[in-house]
């Protein structure tokens, strides 16, 4: 059994996992899970491994189930996240295990620190967002850098993992230099450490301060997209009702919008509009760098099929009755 234990408090483990643990006949473990858990242990076969030793947590578990053992192998936040389910999938193919073997396997999930730390500070998460480690001891810098550039043209929010250790001090750094080509300097950051844990500290930020900050290994840092806000200790990310609903009214759509459909700046209203622009003179290249879109893109959209009325009303009811 693949255990998320969630972020370290017992009150945010799922019941699942609370029974997996009981299960068990063997719990293995880096040590700081071990502890977060050790309430749950007695008269259990404990195997703690250190920080770098997954593999072998892996090779520990399988050998230990082969021998007719029940096993749970615990991840702090979600296995399935920069945890264990991986790597232990890996041994277990090398192993020329199948899910048909005498082996059984389930993946029990659990709250992720993504989860853990947008609980704590607000509402960060409402909108697009995505996780990067900055750990580069198994991922190459240059495809970490490039992944960092890239979400933070495309305005995510971001969270970072493992964003420093005693000996990983500038990943953090070259993070924020990479996000500072495309975001604002006061681009709200939560920098949360041991979320739910007995040294839980919250800090906020701006993306100009962020590696001034104290992070650690048990810290995960939340970087805001353009339209983030932090107001009376809470931050919170919008999910764009404010665009079409006026919320302050009635409830009502704002001009030019409906209920249950996308935006007029939705994908149909876009292409109507680019491809008039387009008619009206306004090149592939200028049109590219006005939506900051790769100008084939923007061909390609300018050579499809134009989508006749009747057409683009049934997609239209189609996407109301989905919604």
């Amino acid at each position: 059994m693949l255990v998320g234990i969630g972020p370290g408090s017992h009150d945010h483990m799922t019941h699942r996992a609370r029974a997996a643990i009981a299960e068990a006949d063997v719990v293995v473990g880096y040590v700081t899970y071990i502890k977060l858990v050790a309430d749950l242990l007695e008269g259990k076969e404990v195997i703690r491994k250190g920080m770098t030793e997954e593999l072998d947590r892996a090779v520990h578990a399988l050998a230990s189930a082969r021998e007719g053992k029940k096993v749970a192998l615990i991840s702090s936040g979600d296995a399935g996240v920069y945890g264990m389910a991986g790597p232990t999938y890996e041994v277990l193919f090398q192993a020329g295990w199948t899910p048909e073997s005498d082996v059984e396997v389930e993946v029990v999930p659990g709250a992720s620190a993504i989860n853990a730390c947008a609980a704590l500070v607000g509402a960060p998460l409402t909108h697009d967002f995505c996780s990067i480690s900055l750990s580069d001891l198994l991922t190459p810098w240059p495809v970490i850098a490039r992944r960092l550039d890239a979400v933070a043209a495309a305005d995510f929010v971001v969270a970072l993992y493992n964003p420093k250790s005693g000996r990983r001090t500038q990943q953090i750094v070259q993070a924020q230099h990479l996000f500072l080509r495309h975001r604002r300097p006061d681009t709200p950051v939560a920098v949360v450490k041991s979320a739910y844990r007995r040294r839980e500290r919250i800090e906020f930020t701006t993306l100009e301060h962020m590696s001034e900050c104290d992070i650690g290994m048990l810290t995960t840092v939340l970087i805001g997209n353009s339209n983030t806000f932090v107001r009376h200790g809470l931050m919170v990310t919008p999910r764009g009702y404010a665009n079409k609903y006026e919320l302050h009214g009635d409830g009502s759509t704002r001009e030019g919008e409906r209920a249950g459909r996308s935006l007029s700046t939705g994908l149909l209203g876009w292409m109507e509009n680019l491809r008039i622009d387009h008619a009206e003179g306004e090149g592939i290249a200028a049109l590219a760098l006005r939506h900051k879109l790769p100008a084939d893109y923007i061909e390609s959209v300018l050579a499809a099929p134009v989508l006749e009325p009747a057409a683009q009303e049934e997609a239209a009811r189609t996407e109301e009755s989905e919604a």
